[in-house]
């Protein structure tokens, strides 16, 4: 039996392992869009990700949950808040690599558990540890110093956190698994996916079809982008929530080192106190997180 545990676990971490590296992966993939307007991308990561789960779904024959969604239209309003959310996250994460921020988006991935940590003490009124209200007190001095010293807020990094924490915080209040939750929050943007693909075809602006590596690359957004949700699903159901939660560093650490090795981003000093700040709190919250994990189990 524990030997069972043990290579359950061991899929587990490979799993997430995979999931995280794809996630970190992101911006060399995003990169390729070269001439292609974020919004663009987009459009089509969202037409293209509904037609990949759609076809998944169905080799899986997972339709029963999706099709129970669907037959409650006046339950869909925190799925369509969450697709709605998702759909800002991932616009304005293509952006950040198109615009050369991808430093600003690790830092937007790397606040994220801090704001999962604030909204549960906003919105659910949960009580915090005393480490993990040190660490969201460091995030706001972080980000304060970038306000103060460099003059502009990192908002590409806020508006990340903010649209991915919200997100799992509604998702969590969602009766639907990974792969139905997203497949039913691309069905409700689909319709809107696809106008704007046809006004931009019809206006002539439409880079699909253009070259067969871009529409190729257009088409395989989908697929990239549910490859790694499995992967994690694959992971959830093996692991602890506090493993997981350690492996999700990978993720933008990965696009940080990318960032600085090989797009070449400036990283000021000012920059970096910020991340050794957050960094600081990340370390004060797994600590505090892995604690409770641990209290827990001996309880």
């Amino acid at each position: 039996m524990n030997q069972r545990s043990d290579t359950e676990a061991s899929k587990g971490v490979a799993f997430g392992l995979g999931a995280y590296m794809m996630w970190g992966c992101f911006p060399l993939f995003f990169a390729l869009f070269d001439g292609v307007p974020a919004y663009e991308v987009l459009i089509h990561r969202v037409i293209w990700s509904c037609a990949f789960l759609v076809l998944l779904v169905s080799l899986l024959k997972r339709w029963s949950p999706v099709r129970k969604a669907l037959s409650q239209p006046q339950r869909l309003g925190r799925v369509l808040a969450c697709a709605i959310l998702i759909a800002v996250n991932w616009g304005l994460y293509i952006y950040a690599i198109e615009t050369h921020h991808v430093l600003q988006a690790s830092l937007g991935y790397f606040l994220t558990p801090l704001v999962n940590v604030g909204l549960g003490m906003l919105v659910l009124r949960e009580r915090m540890a005393s480490l993990q209200l040190i660490a969201l007190a460091l995030a706001g001095v972080a980000i304060m110093l970038q306000l103060i010293m460099l003059g502009e807020l990192p908002w590409i990094s806020l508006t990340l956190a903010a649209s991915f924490g919200t997100y799992g915080l509604l998702r969590k209040q969602v009766a639907l698994d990974g792969l139905s939750g997203l497949l039913v929050e691309t069905l409700l943007l689909l319709p809107l996916g696809l106008l704007a693909l046809g006004g931009l075809s019809v206006t002539g602006l439409s880079h699909f079809l253009e070259t067969q590596t871009q529409s190729l690359l257009l088409i395989a957004s989908g697929v990239i982008t549910a490859l790694p949700l499995l992967a994690f699903a694959g992971a959830a159901r093996r692991l602890k929530l506090s493993t997981l939660g350690f492996l999700m560093y990978i993720n933008p650490t990965m696009q940080f080192l990318i960032a600085l090795l090989i797009f070449n981003e400036p990283l000021s000093r000012v920059q970096l106190a910020t991340f050794v700040l957050i960094w600081v709190g990340l370390a004060m919250y797994s600590w505090s997180a892995w604690q409770q994990a641990t209290r827990r189990a001996s309880a």
